[in-house]
């Protein structure tokens, strides 16, 4: 029997990245469900965004990779959103979220050539590296608030497939999106190898919110 583990090691052209990624979107409508007003200011384990930031930065990837996959240019497409009211980034992210899903249905998206940040790949390595993005950001979120949300396991294991396709290296240049890789615990979990991975830690105590 081939488990979700095993799976997510093999090749990415022998994963379809869709239903992983479509889990990972109602993850993050769980955590982002979570937030009060209230926690908008506060800090994330990414020390540029506080969480209205990357709120922002949630919907603008997920709009992004919901524009390459209906065919069209995502690079034109700003990482960020801005008129969100504070109550309403659920149902902002709701809206994007039934977008994307319906862009990336069609199974020919997942052989066809996209422009995604990192370059011109095919159409499931594309999507798989924004579950990576969507799982990291999550984690980013949840972490912010206090860890509302019991995060899914098998989706930190899949990012972390992709990000170490997407990002081999673990030594990082000014241009790379993501901080040098670092140390980590013998027997973490997927989520602290992960944000590890791509150079995060979890807030010092006393800083979530």
């Amino acid at each position: 029997m081939t488990t979700q583990l095993t799976a997510d090691r093999r090749p990415a052209s022998a994963v379809d990245p869709r239903p992983v990624y479509a889990r990972a979107t109602e993850q993050a409508a769980a955590v982002i469900a979570a937030v009060r007003p209230e926690q908008l200011t506060g800090p994330t384990p990414c020390a540029e965004f506080d969480v209205r930031t990357l709120l922002s930065h949630v919907l603008g990837g997920t709009l992004r990779i919901a524009v390459v996959g209906e065919g069209g240019d995502g690079l034109a497409v700003h990482p960020f959103v801005d008129g969100v009211a504070d109550d309403a980034w659920p149902r902002a992210y709701a809206e994007v979220r039934a977008r994307v899903l319906a862009a990336w249905e069609p199974d020919e998206r997942l052989t066809a050539l996209v422009r995604v940040p990192w370059g011109e790949v095919p159409g499931h390595a594309g999507l798989s590296g924004y579950v990576m993005e969507l799982v990291a950001h999550t984690w980013d979120l949840n972490e912010a608030l206090g860890r509302p949300v019991e995060l899914a396991d098998d989706l930190a294991e899949f990012a972390l497939a992709a990000a170490h396709r997407a990002l081999p290296d673990p030594e990082r240049d000014a241009d790379t999106p993501f901080a040098a890789a670092r140390e980590v615990a013998e027997g973490a979990d997927a989520y602290a190898r992960l944000a590890a991975w791509l150079g995060r830690a979890p807030l010092a105590p006393g800083t979530d919110a």
